[in-house]
């Protein structure tokens, strides 16, 4: 008599792979990663703020994930270095980066704006995950396994005034995400940008012409993300624009 794969095993397609999400704490980067630990990961939660990152844990672990929450500072490199290292010590692998921590201050014209803010911007939303990333790298090489998920937005792809470094931040990132994909590629390692428009996220202000219910929801980014770390070895979604569908402005 044939034997069929169990329904538990057919709904945990990265059952014993480890993901390190960063900006685990709220938005986007906490339904990555219940829908990462959803899908049978281990997990590593990284962000600034220990109270948001233990609520996500106790998410994945009310559901049966298991979840490792690593307070981070990624502006600071030795708290890069130390949250890769806590996470091989517990799980002796990772198999899925997802570089999602990132922010920008308020539309500021380029002649107003501050040194300092450039700075920060580029440093979370840029310099963290090309370090992240190049710490995590070795041991994905000498495995020939990975994904690398670097998240972008729609200001990757053009810029809009008052915005200015966080375009640079973004499309930076994507030159950074592209280069990465033609070095690391021959190891079987993915390396993808996932580059969503508007999502409903504390970091949209209101706005009584924007219609909340028609932005993308962190769910969905998050499932476009799941999708990328489980698509067929001989793939590489390199690139994946998220749009809403229906246009969120009255």
């Amino acid at each position: 008599m044939a034997s069929h794969p169990s329904p538990l095993l057919e709904q945990a397609p990265l059952s014993e792979q480890v993901a390190l999400i960063t900006g685990a704490g709220r938005g986007i980067g906490r339904a990555i990663a219940l829908r990462l630990a959803q899908a049978g990961a281990k997990t590593t939660l990284a962000a600034r703020t220990e109270q948001e990152l233990q609520a996500t844990a106790r998410s994945i672990q009310d559901t049966g994930g298991e979840a490792f929450a690593v307070p981070t500072d990624l502006q600071q490199d030795e708290q890069v270095t130390t949250l890769v290292e806590k996470t091989l010590a517990r799980y002796k692998r990772i198999d899925i980066l997802v570089n999602n921590a990132g922010g920008g201050p308020p539309r500021t014209p380029i002649v107003k704006s501050r040194l300092a803010d450039w700075e920060s911007v580029l440093r979370v939303n840029l310099f963290a995950a090309m370090s992240l990333t190049k710490h995590v790298l070795p041991a994905m090489i000498e495995r020939r396994h990975g994904a690398i998920i670097m998240l972008g937005s729609t200001a990757s792809l053009s810029g809009r005034a008052g915005e200015a470094a966080y375009a640079a931040s973004k499309f930076g990132l994507r030159g950074f995400t592209h280069a990465l994909f033609e070095e690391v590629r021959r190891y079987g390692i993915k390396v993808s940008l996932l580059c969503p428009g508007s999502v409903d996220t504390a970091l949209i202000p209101y706005n009584k012409r924007l219609n909340r219910d028609k932005l993308l929801s962190p769910n969905d980014v998050a499932e476009a993300a799941c999708n990328i770390a489980i698509s067929s070895p001989r793939a590489c979604p390199a690139e994946v624009i998220l749009q809403s569908q229906f246009e969120p402005f009255t």
